[in-house]
C-alpha cells in the first residue's frame, strides 16, 4: 500500500480522504444492509396493499351478504318447486296413491299399474309405467285432464282404447297406455343395476 503520510500536506488532503472513506463506508452499508431492507419494505408494502384489497373485497361481500342469503332462499324455493316437477327419487308409493285416487274419483277400475325399467337419458331417467283400466269415454277424458294437473311431469304414450262387450259394471271401455314420468339424475335399479 502506498505511503499515506499526511504530515506537511494541506488540510484538504485529509478532508478528501475522509470524504472518500465516508463515501466508501456509506456505499458499503447501502449495498450490504440497506438494500435488503429496502427490498423487504417494497415487498411488505406490496403485500400490505394486497391484504387491504382483500379486506375491501371482504367488506363488500359482507355488505352484500343479506342479498346473497335472500337469493339463496329464492333459489332453494325454486329448487323445491322443480323437484316436484322432476323429482330425484322414484316416489312409487306416492304416484300409485295419486293414480289410484284419480281412478276412484273418475269411476275407473284400475286393473294394472306396472312400473317398468328405467331408461337413462342425458340428465334424467325415463320411467315407463304400464296402466290398464276400465271405465267410460267421458271418465277417461276427466282422468287425463286431472293427470295433466299433477305437479310432476307425466306423459301418456302408446294408448289403446277398446269397447267392452256388455258394459261390465257400468264400464264401457277398456284402455291401456304407458305413463312416462321422469327422475332427475340416474336411478339405482333393484339389484344394483343402473
Amino acid at each position: 500500500m502506498a505511503n499515506l503520510e499526511l504530515t506537511n500536506k494541506p488540510w484538504y488532503y485529509g478532508a478528501i480522504i475522509g470524504v472518500l472513506l465516508a463515501g466508501g463506508i456509506f456505499w458499503g452499508m447501502q449495498r450490504l444492509v440497506f438494500e435488503d431492507l429496502q427490498k423487504d419494505i417494497v415487498n411488505s408494502t406490496a403485500e400490505l396493499e394486497k391484504l387491504k384489497e382483500k379486506v375491501r373485497q371482504g367488506k363488500m361481500a359482507e355488505n352484500r351478504l343479506p342479498q346473497f342469503r335472500e337469493e339463496a332462499q329464492r333459489l332453494e324455493t325454486e329448487l323445491q318447486r322443480l323437484l316436484r316437477i322432476l323429482p330425484t327419487a322414484r316416489q312409487t308409493d306416492e304416484l300409485i296413491k295419486k293414480v289410484k285416487s284419480l281412478t276412484e274419483r273418475a269411476a275407473f277400475r284400475l286393473l294394472t299399474f306396472q312400473p317398468g325399467a328405467f331408461t337413462k337419458r342425458d340428465f334424467l331417467s325415463e320411467w315407463p309405467i304400464t296402466v290398464n283400466m276400465e271405465g267410460s269415454y267421458h271418465e277417461l277424458a276427466l282422468f287425463f285432464d286431472r293427470l295433466s294437473r299433477f305437479s310432476r311431469i307425466i306423459n301418456v304414450d302408446s294408448m289403446t282404447v277398446n269397447a267392452l262387450a256388455g258394459k261390465r259394471g257400468g264400464f264401457s271401455i277398456s284402455t291401456s297406455f304407458i305413463m312416462k314420468t321422469f327422475i332427475y339424475g340416474s336411478v339405482q335399479q333393484p339389484g344394483g343395476a343402473q
